[in-house]
């Protein structure tokens, strides 16, 4: 039976996960999560897609990005996939498949579910016990988002421009937000909806 295919809308913000096969490490040293985000950076460019939040997990990763078409997102993958793959082969002494087939994803219909999204993605390394706080891990954007350091990558959706005036007011903001963890609720509906690919409007978060 043939897959369902990934639905995404130009101009509307999408949370998209991409894991090891088989849940398998895919990145195994500093090198390569630089190498993941120069050619994220440059698949992004590319085929613009506006990416607002990221982390990358030792065995996966995740990526709020706001599309410019609709095929968008699979071809910034697909650029990312078509380098990164041979570059981990050839580094590692491997051969055969890297990621788990297809990616996870799920467009974004809500103005609450932007906010609670990009907390989603900044506090994995949080949730999974490699850092005590957001910040403190260096393969995010939250740093860039909570004004820390500044990050190319990463274009700063709408909705955040919108927490303040000023970019030290819309920092300030968004730190504050990371004061508290997702509601568990919150945590469930958004790890659904992305892995079945169903939008998640204001009633899901």
């Amino acid at each position: 039976m043939p897959r369902k295919p990934r639905s995404y809308l130009p101009g509307t913000p999408a949370h998209v996960v991409q894991r090891g096969h088989c849940r398998q490490a895919v990145f195994f040293g500093d090198s390569d999560y630089r190498a993941y985000l120069r050619w994220l950076a440059e698949g992004a460019a590319k085929h613009c897609c506006a990416i607002h939040a990221y982390v990358l997990m030792t065995n996966h990763v995740h990526l709020l990005v706001t599309p410019a078409s609709s095929g968008a997102i699979a071809l910034t993958l697909q650029y990312i996939g078509r380098r990164y793959v041979p570059y981990i082969n050839h580094a590692y002494d491997r051969s055969g498949t890297l990621w788990e087939g297809r990616h996870k994803g799920c467009i974004i219909d809500s103005e609450r579910y932007l906010f609670a999204c990009m907390r989603y993605i900044e506090l994995n390394p949080v949730r999974a016990g490699m850092a005590a706080r957001a910040v403190d891990y260096r393969w995010s954007s939250h740093a860039a988002n909570a004004g820390e350091c500044p990050d190319e990558l990463i274009t700063p959706h709408a909705l955040y421009d919108g927490l303040g005036d000023t970019p030290d007011e819309r920092r300030i903001r968004y730190r504050e937000m990371f004061d508290a963890a997702l509601e568990p609720h919150q945590v469930r509906n958004i790890r659904v909806t992305v892995q079945s690919g169903t939008p998640l409007g204001s009633k899901g978060v």
